[in-house]
């Protein structure tokens, strides 16, 4: 039978924000994003990548929180309801169901990159790095990987923590350690954008992520633009529904989404400016690939005045960006175990939590002793990687944007959002054409 348990709730608006921004910030920000314009030519990257977060993003998170907040319990049993409610099919309820579902995989594997942040941060800390060239760095990161024993001792200690905190409850756990996490985030960015400063490669830095090459602007940089945009909001996961069902009724959703979506991409940028003065002042490759966090920015910690302290902050940085948006993967997992089962807070967590534990050993055994277990040509990591980022988040995302744009009663829709007729006219056109329209061009063009 079902637990019966008080559904949490957040204790404040800032709270909230900070949670929701938490679970944007996350690897996607300070490893993708950096590589993401070093790859796809600078500035005309960044430009369309803002164009797509407003027209696309931000709608998809609000129309998110929106239902979460109405249904007030997991993903599935939410769209579920709702659907029933709005004389709508039931059927709606797989919506929630591949949401949760891609957050449990999703979790799997990105623990497994966390543990990667956490054992840097110590190497970074030991001097690890002092003095070594890029094929000593790219040597070191290969006999990690290598290495299952330490990738399967930094992905427990990684799970462990993200288990320790989701198992405190929404308050007490996800709201205490966003409000810990985030502002301890900030500052380390501060610091590292400051030292930037410091580099001479900052202003060639700041040409690079704002004098647009327009000829680098090709169809595929836009849908990695476009494709970023959306993952980078944590959508399309069950985790902004979740985070909506703990929401009152007194938050404005759209001037929350906005905050939300500006400190999120205000980071992704800060970040810009932490790594790639880094990157000139030493003569590094921008465009290394998600190669630049682990194999490129090493050669620069380990070959410059206070790169070991400099190394340990960023790595750091890294591990906090990581954490947060764990904790948020792990969430709509633990609610819906909870509501649907026995099992109380702290139980459903450990449960939960040791589940995406094991399975995270197979993805980080397919870098070793399984490299050559390979399904339609990827092994475990990728495949999980690529049935999530390219199938399972687009499809939810779609799902939960036509729901609330099509399904939901506009009158309630119109009134719950604050606006006025022009500006729900416009909300209208947005959520039922441009964002479906955007995600299916992003789904298509994946396959």
């Amino acid at each position: 039978m079902a637990n019966t348990h008080t559904h949490g709730q957040w204790t404040s608006r800032m709270g909230f924000v900070l949670a929701a921004t938490g679970s944007a910030v996350g690897l996607g920000n300070i490893w993708k994003f950096p590589y993401m314009i070093g790859q796809s030519g600078g500035a005309a990257f960044v430009l369309v990548y803002l164009l797509c977060i407003a027209a696309i993003g931000l709608p998809i998170l609000v129309a998110e929180w929106m239902i979460g907040r109405r249904g007030q319990k997991n993903p599935i049993s939410t769209m579920g309801e709702l659907a029933r409610k709005n004389g709508r099919s039931g059927a709606w309820a797989l919506v929630g169901f591949t949401g949760v579902l891609g957050a449990f995989l999703i979790l799997s594997f990105y623990s497994v990159i966390g543990g990667w942040a956490l054992s840097y941060t110590g190497d970074a800390a030991a001097g690890a790095f002092a003095g070594m060239d890029k094929d000593g760095v790219g040597n070191a990161f290969g006999a990690f990987l290598a290495d299952a024993g330490s990738l399967l001792t930094w992905h427990t200690v990684f799970m462990a923590l993200t288990v320790g905190v989701v198992a405190m409850g929404v308050s007490g756990g996800l709201e205490r350690a966003s409000k810990l996490l985030m502002p301890a985030l900030g500052i380390l960015l501060f610091v590292l954008v400051g030292y930037g400063a410091t580099t001479g490669g900052f202003g060639e830095a700041a040409a690079y992520l704002f004098n647009p090459d327009w000829s680098k602007l090709t169809g595929k940089v836009v849908l990695a633009a476009l494709g970023h945009a959306f993952f980078t909001l944590s959508l399309g996961m069950g985790i902004m529904m979740a985070y909506g069902s703990y929401l009152g009724q007194d938050v404005n959703l759209l001037r929350t989404a906005r905050t939300v979506v500006i400190m999120d991409t205000v980071i992704a940028i800060a970040a810009g400016f932490a790594i790639f003065p880094i990157v000139f002042a030493n003569g590094l490759d921008p465009a290394a690939g998600p190669g630049l966090i682990f194999v490129t920015l090493p050669i620069a910690f380990g070959n410059m005045g206070a790169g070991t302290l400099l190394g340990t902050l960023f790595f750091l940085l890294l591990t906090f960006a990581a954490l947060t948006s764990a904790i948020s993967l792990l969430e709509p997992v633990v609610e819906l175990v909870e509501e649907r089962t026995p099992l109380g807070r702290v139980s459903a967590t450990l449960t939960t939590g040791l589940v995406i534990w094991a399975l995270g050993i197979a993805s980080l055994l397919s870098f070793n002793l399984w490299s050559e277990v390979k399904f339609i040509g990827l092994n475990i990591f990728d495949l999980l990687d690529q049935l999530t980022s390219k199938f399972m988040l687009p499809l939810t995302g779609l799902g939960a944007i036509v729901f609330a744009a099509w399904c939901l009663d506009r009158d309630s829709v119109r009134k719950e959002l604050g606006l006025g007729e022009l500006g729900f006219s416009v909300w209208n056109l947005v959520s039922r054409f441009v964002a479906p329209i955007g995600v299916i061009v992003v789904f298509i063009s994946n396959l």
